[in-house]
């Protein structure tokens, strides 16, 4: 663990130079450039809002922060999960050539993910404004869930990066999963609405829990007590430990498959 924290410092330039290359390749081209980060989950807010809130007539308060709230924390997982699960394969030409520790790879797409996500949470603070949504002391205490989501996105990334590798398949099979999840996540609906068996199943979900945390602290104006914290971490640690010891074991093998 110290040999890999001592890595990591020695390439934390190298990271910090591939982070800021792929904002920069994100973004070429582009008349808007970073504003897409905001614009983006404001215009999806918009879209849902105007077919769940009033086709549906959802009793949501402030709908709109509701969503963004949910929409933040999943886009992120799926992104950067999404390109860590190739960040392996992709840099097989950099992999053969120079010696470099391979879990940076995986890291470098969740730090640019998480990136993405402040600037997306812009979109829900601008929100917050235009609704009226007072900024409560709890509404600071932000950084913990997003810390949470962040360790384990780490976590299912160098599982997926790992796997992808020996399975390529994996990708495809991963964007089914993906949309599953999605409806799998109150995102966009109110809990009430669900049977109770159906909440037992969401609470399986790890998503549930860190959105329902971040929505505490926006939203309700308090901060979640000592269980909540404990279900997050856990959710988070354990899905870390996992993908960390999976990623381990298999990356001497990297080089016979990409």
């Amino acid at each position: 663990m110290k040999h890999n924290l001592e890595n990591l410092y020695k390439y934390r330039y190298l990271l910090w130079d591939l982070v800021l290359r792929d904002l920069k390749v994100k973004y070429r081209r582009s008349i808007l450039g970073f504003a897409w980060s905001i614009l983006n989950p404001l215009l999806m807010m918009l879209v849902i809002t105007a077919v769940f809130q009033n086709l549906f007539q959802t009793s949501i308060e402030n709908f709109p922060i509701y969503y963004l709230t949910g929409y933040l924390f999943f886009s992120f997982v799926t992104e950067s999960t999404n390109m860590a699960m190739n960040s392996i394969v992709w840099s097989s030409a950099l992999i053969k050539k120079v010696y470099m520790p391979k879990y940076i790879f995986p890291l470098e797409k969740c730090l640019f993910g998480f990136v993405n996500m402040l600037f997306s949470f812009i979109a829900t603070i601008m929100m917050m404004l235009v609704l009226r949504v007072p900024f409560t002391p709890s509404f600071f205490a932000f950084p913990i869930p997003m810390l949470y989501l962040f360790v384990f996105a780490l976590g299912l990334s160098y599982f997926l990066a790992a796997a992808n590798v020996f399975f390529r398949d994996i990708a495809h099979l991963y964007g089914v999963f993906t949309t599953a999840w999605m409806y799998l996540t109150p995102i966009f609906y109110p809990m009430d609405m669900l049977p109770n068996f159906m909440v037992q199943i969401l609470k399986l979900n790890p998503l549930y829990h860190f959105i329902l945390y971040f929505r505490a602290l926006v939203m309700q104006n308090h901060i979640p007590d000592l269980h909540s914290n404990l279900v997050c971490m856990g959710f988070s640690l354990i899905m870390f430990l996992f993908g960390v010891w999976f990623f381990k074991r298999k990356q001497d093998r990297f080089i016979l498959y990409i």
